[in-house]
C-alpha cells in the first residue's frame, strides 16, 4: 500500500510538470463543459468605428433650388440680372446670419482663381450675428454673470433626527429618553456694491421631550471690508469674492460686450468689402470677355480674308499667312474661352458672398458705372478720420482701457484684508412654536417682543507675509498694460503706412487710367492705320496681327485700371473705417422681448418715485466715452469738420476720361471654315430685371 502511494504522488507529479512544461506561464482560456461555440456574437469586434449622427437640420432653400453650373458646354443663362452694387450689398447683409468670406478666392487681371473654404475647414473661426448676444449672455463671464454677483440668494434646510444617549451610573449603563429634533433654518444674504455682505437669518429648534420645545432666533448683520474688497470701483471690476488676476466684474464683462461688438462690425465691414471686390470684378470680367471677344471677331475676319486670297491666289495669300492668320485667330479663342469661364467663376462668388443658390438659372450683370472722376484727398484730415474710425484701434483701445482697470484692481490688493463685523439677534423660546394667546409659552411671541436679545460688534484683520502673488498681480497688470499701450501705438504706426499707400494706390490708378485710356485711343488708330496699310500691300500680314493684339490688350488694361482705381478707393475707406457708411450701411440693434420693455418701464417708474442722493464721492471714473457714431461724413477730423474728399473738375490739359460704357451686349463668335466646333456665347438681354431674390 506504501509503494502504491508513492507510485501515484510521482505520477502525479510527472503529470503536472508535464503540464507546466506543455503551457507555460503564458495566459490560458478557461475550460466549459457545456460550452456552445457562440461565445463571439454577444461583443463587437470594434472598439471604434465612424459613426454618423443623428441630426436633422434642414437645408437652406438655396442649397435645394441648386441647377447645374453655367459652364462652356451649358453657356446659356435662362435671363439675365442686372443687378446694382447697392442691390447686391442689401443682400449679402440680409442672408449673412453666419458671415461669409472669400478667402481662398483670388482675383487678378488675368481672371478669378480659388473656391471659399473657410466655412468647411474651420467653422468656428467665422463670425456669426450671434457672437455679440453669445458673449453678453455668457453664464461665466458675461453682463449677467456679474450682475448675478449682487443677486440675493436665499438658503434654507430642515432636517429631523432621533437622539438616545446614554450614562454610568456606578453600577452599568442605563438609557435616557429618546428624543425627537428637529432643526429648521431660513436666511437671504447679499453682497453690497461696496463689497459688503448682509445677511438676515431666522432659525428654529424643536426638542420633543425638553421643558422648552421651541428655540427661535432671528439674526442679522454684515461683513464691510474697510481695506481689501472696499469700494465700488473694485466691485464693479473685479467682482465680489475676486482673487488676484481673476477679475470679471459688471465693467470687465461690459468691455467683452464692446469687444465682440466691434468684432462683429469688422466681419461687416469685411463682407460688404468682399461684395464690392467680387461684383466690380464681375464687371470687368464682363469687359475683358467683350474686349477678346472683339480681338477674335477681328482675328477671324483677317483669317477669311487671307483665306480668300489663298483661294484666288493673289498677293497676300501665301500658305504662311493663312497659318498665321489662323494661328492668331486660335489664340484669340483659347482667351475667349478662358474669359468667358473666368465670368462664370467671377459670377460664382459674387453669388456665394450674397448668399444666394450658386446656379438658378439667371446669369448676374452688373448694371452700375465705376467712379471715373479724380477725388482729391486731404491728408490731415483724412489720417486723423482713420485714427478715430478705425475699428482695430478701437477694439485695440478697449483692450487698453481693461488693461487700465486691472491694474486698479491688483493694487487694492496689497492693502490688507480688515473687515467690519457686525450682527444683532433676537431669540425666543417656549412650549410652542406659535400662540397668539401667551406670549410667554412661544417661541416667536417672546422673539417679537425681545424679550432674550444680543448684538456683536467686531474687526478681523489678515495679512500675508511678504505680499509675493499680490506683488506679482501688480507687475503682471502693470506689463500687460504696457504691451497693449505699445501696441496700440504701433498700430497707429501700421495704419499711417495703408493710408498712404493708399493714397498712393489711388493716385496711381487713376494715372493708369489716362494712361491706359490714350493707350486705347492709340491701338484704335494703329489698327485702323495698319489694316489700310496692308490692304495696300506696303506691310505684312504679321505686323497687322500685332496690331490686333495690342488693341485688345489695350482694351483689357483700361477697364482693369478703371476697376483697380475703384477698389482702391473702397480699400481707403475699409482702412479709415468709413466704409459701411460709404455703403450706407447702419448697424443697430433688434427689437427686444416685451418682457425687457415692462422691466425697464418699472425701473424708470422706482427711478422717477426715488430721492436722488450725490454718490459723487464713491462714483468710479469713466469708462466709456458714450455711443459711437456711425456716420460722421465721408471724412471727419478731431473738431468734427467733415468733407475732405471731394472731386475735381477736369483741367482743359487733361486727357477727357468718358463715363465707362454699360456692359456690350454680346454676339455669337464667328467661327471659320476651318474648325469643327464653335464656342458657345452669351446674348443677354435687358428685358428680364430682377429687385430682389426671395
Amino acid at each position: 500500500m506504501k509503494y502504491l502511494q508513492r507510485f501515484t504522488n510521482i505520477a502525479v507529479s510527472v503529470l503536472f510538470v508535464g503540464v507546466c512544461c506543455q503551457f507555460g506561464c503564458s495566459p490560458q482560456q478557461p475550460f466549459y463543459l457545456t460550452e456552445k461555440g457562440k461565445y463571439q456574437q454577444h461583443y463587437i469586434g470594434k472598439a471604434t468605428k465612424i459613426d454618423y449622427p443623428d441630426v436633422d437640420v434642414g437645408s437652406l432653400p438655396e442649397v435645394a433650388r441648386t441647377i447645374p453650373p453655367l459652364t462652356l458646354a451649358n453657356p446659356d443663362p435662362a435671363s439675365i440680372w442686372d443687378l446694382k452694387l447697392e442691390e447686391s450689398v442689401q443682400m449679402a447683409l440680409k442672408n449673412s446670419k453666419v458671415i461669409r468670406t472669400l478667402n481662398g478666392v483670388g482675383f487678378s487681371k488675368g481672371g478669378v482663381s480659388g473656391t471659399p473654404g473657410t466655412l468647411l475647414q474651420s467653422p468656428n473661426a467665422v463670425g456669426t450675428v450671434y457672437d455679440p448676444a453669445l458673449i453678453e449672455s455668457d453664464p461665466r463671464a458675461g453682463q449677467e454673470a456679474a450682475l448675478a454677483a449682487f443677486d440675493g440668494q436665499l438658503t434654507a434646510a430642515a432636517n429631523w433626527q432621533k437622539e438616545t444617549s446614554a450614562a454610568w451610573n456606578g453600577f452599568g449603563t442605563y438609557g435616557s429618553p429618546q428624543q425627537n429634533i428637529g432643526n429648521f433654518s431660513a436666511g437671504i444674504n447679499k453682497y453690497a456694491s461696496t463689497g459688503g455682505q448682509y445677511y438676515v437669518t431666522n432659525g428654529n429648534r424643536y426638542s420633543g421631550t425638553a421643558p422648552v420645545q421651541w428655540l427661535s432666533y432671528l439674526e442679522g448683520g454684515f461683513t464691510q471690508p474697510l481695506l481689501q474688497g472696499n469700494g465700488i470701483e473694485f466691485n464693479r471690476i473685479a467682482g465680489p469674492g475676486s482673487t488676484v488676476g481673476n477679475y470679471n466684474g459688471v465693467v470687465i464683462a461690459r468691455i467683452n460686450t464692446d469687444t465682440a461688438l466691434v468684432d462683429f462690425e469688422m466681419n461687416t465691414r469685411n463682407l460688404v468689402a468682399a461684395v464690392e471686390t467680387a461684383y466690380w470684378n464681375l464687371y470687368y470680367a464682363y469687359h475683358r470677355l467683350e474686349s477678346v471677344r472683339s480681338g477674335l471677331d477681328a482675328a477671324y475676319q483677317t483669317w477669311l480674308q487671307t483665306k480668300i486670297k489663298a483661294d484666288v491666289g493673289t498677293v497676300g495669300g501665301s500658305a504662311q499667312y493663312l497659318a498665321q492668320a489662323e494661328h492668331n485667330y486660335f489664340t484669340f479663342r483659347q482667351q475667349t474661352e478662358v474669359a468667358q469661364s473666368n465670368l462664370f467663376k467671377t459670377e460664382n462668388a459674387l453669388r456665394y458672398i450674397m448668399g444666394l443658390t450658386a446656379t438658378d438659372g439667371r446669369l448676374i450683370r452688373p448694371i452700375d458705372d465705376p467712379i471715373t472722376a479724380p477725388i482729391k484727398l486731404e491728408w490731415q484730415s483724412t489720417f486723423c478720420e482713420a485714427l478715430l474710425r478705425s475699428p482695430e484701434l478701437r477694439k485695440q483701445k478697449w483692450n487698453v482701457k481693461r488693461y487700465e482697470l486691472e491694474l486698479v484692481a491688483a493694487k487694492n490688493f496689497l492693502m490688507p484684508q480688515v473687515d467690519l463685523n457686525a450682527s444683532y439677534r433676537i431669540s425666543g423660546a417656549g412650549k410652542d412654536l406659535i400662540d397668539s394667546n401667551n406670549r410667554h409659552n412661544n417661541a416667536y411671541g417672546s422673539m417679537i417682543y425681545d424679550d432674550y436679545s444680543g448684538w456683536t460688534v467686531g474687526l478681523s484683520a489678515a495679512m500675508p507675509f511678504g505680499w509675493r502673488k499680490e506683488l506679482a498681480g501688480v507687475r503682471n497688470a502693470q506689463l500687460y498694460l504696457a504691451k497693449s499701450r505699445e501696441v496700440l501705438r504701433e498700430q497707429e504706426l501700421e495704419l499711417s503706412i495703408q493710408i498712404a499707400d493708399s493714397f498712393r494706390d489711388i493716385d496711381l490708378s487713376y494715372q493708369q487710367i489716362q494712361t491706359t485710356l490714350a493707350g486705347r485711343r492709340a491701338a484704335n488708330d494703329e489698327v485702323l492705320a495698319v489694316g489700310a496699310a496692308y490692304e495696300a500691300g506696303k506691310i505684312t500680314l504679321d505686323q497687322l496681327l500685332d496690331a490686333q493684339k495690342r488693341q485688345a490688350e489695350a482694351e483689357t488694361d483700361y477697364y482693369s485700371a478703371v476697376i483697380d482705381y475703384n477698389l482702391a478707393i473702397m480699400t481707403l475707406h475699409y482702412r479709415k473705417g468709413s466704409l459701411l457708411e460709404y455703403d450706407n450701411v447702419c448697424l443697430t440693434e433688434g427689437a427686444w422681448s416685451p418682457k425687457a420693455y415692462f422691466d425697464a418701464k418699472r425701473r424708470a417708474r422706482e427711478r422717477d418715485a426715488g430721492r436722488y442722493l450725490n454718490y459723487g464721492f464713491t462714483r468710479p471714473q469713466n469708462v466709456s466715452r458714450g455711443t459711437y457714431k456711425q456716420f460722421q461724413g465721408t471724412a471727419a477730423s478731431f473738431d468734427g469738420t467733415a468733407a475732405s474728399i471731394v472731386p475735381l473738375p477736369q483741367t482743359a490739359g487733361q486727357p477727357v476720361v468718358p463715363p465707362a460704357p454699360k456692359l456690350i451686349e454680346t454676339q455669337p463668335i464667328p467661327t471659320p471654315v476651318l474648325p469643327k466646333e464653335t464656342l458657345r456665347h452669351i446674348q443677354p438681354t435687358r428685358n428680364n430685371r430682377y429687385v430682389e431674390v426671395q
